[in-house]
């Protein structure tokens, strides 16, 4: 793995954390109705589950990308197609929903397991570390650091995107919540994914 390739990840990776999706919106709801640190305790459950599904990503596709390296092509230009894919959806999104948050728990463990079913139950969470982060691996290395570096860099913005939106929550709750709003951030991040997916289509060219 080079610093081309994690000046590509990067950006596009924040742009996915940072994405207006159910957990997030479900952090700015929590730190609207209990405070900042709850909501960023209870983001540790959405992080269990993450690191759930890159540790399945991870000894499922290594051994692909040991195994062939065309299969390793093939999820490249899939995955640059799906970052295209992101933006396109992001950037018409329907922003005038307002989430509930459905049920309303009350302590932090009930906050945290919302969290972590909510992750764990979204389908567009699972492509996202089975089409997204082996792209940006280097079959001809360690597969299974690079897959470990990734997995941490993810982590670390997922909870920057839980930290931000906690705190968007807690001070910026009506101005965020306009549609307005909402669909400014969501064309910004499809931007950013946008501009990684042609990236990496064209280094495929290289």
């Amino acid at each position: 793995m080079n610093l081309t390739t994690l000046l590509l990840f990067i950006p596009a990776c924040f742009a996915l954390n940072m994405a207006p999706g159910p957990n997030n919106l479900l952090s700015l709801t929590n730190a609207k109705r209990y405070g900042i640190r709850t909501a960023c305790l209870a983001g540790i459950g959405r992080l269990i589950a993450f690191v759930g599904m890159i540790t399945l990503a991870a000894t499922g596709l290594a051994t692909l990308l040991y195994t062939s390296e065309k299969v390793f092509l093939v999820i490249k230009v899939i995955g640059g197609l799906y970052l295209l894919w992101l933006a396109y959806q992001l950037w018409g999104a329907d922003t005038s929903e307002q989430d509930d948050a459905g049920a309303k728990p009350q302590n932090l463990f009930e906050l945290a397991r919302q969290e972590f079913l909510l992750a764990a139950g979204n389908p567009k969470a699972i492509l996202i570390f089975t089409a997204f982060l082996p792209q940006f691996v280097e079959p001809s290395g360690n597969v299974g650091q690079q897959f470990l570096v990734l997995g941490v860099l993810f982590l670390l913005l997922e909870w920057v995107a839980i930290a931000g939106y906690a705190y968007a929550g807690s001070f910026l709750s009506h101005w965020f919540s306009r549609p307005s709003m909402r669909r400014l951030f969501n064309r910004v991040c499809a931007g950013l994914l946008a501009s990684a997916g042609v990236g990496l289509m064209l280094a495929k060219k290289e």
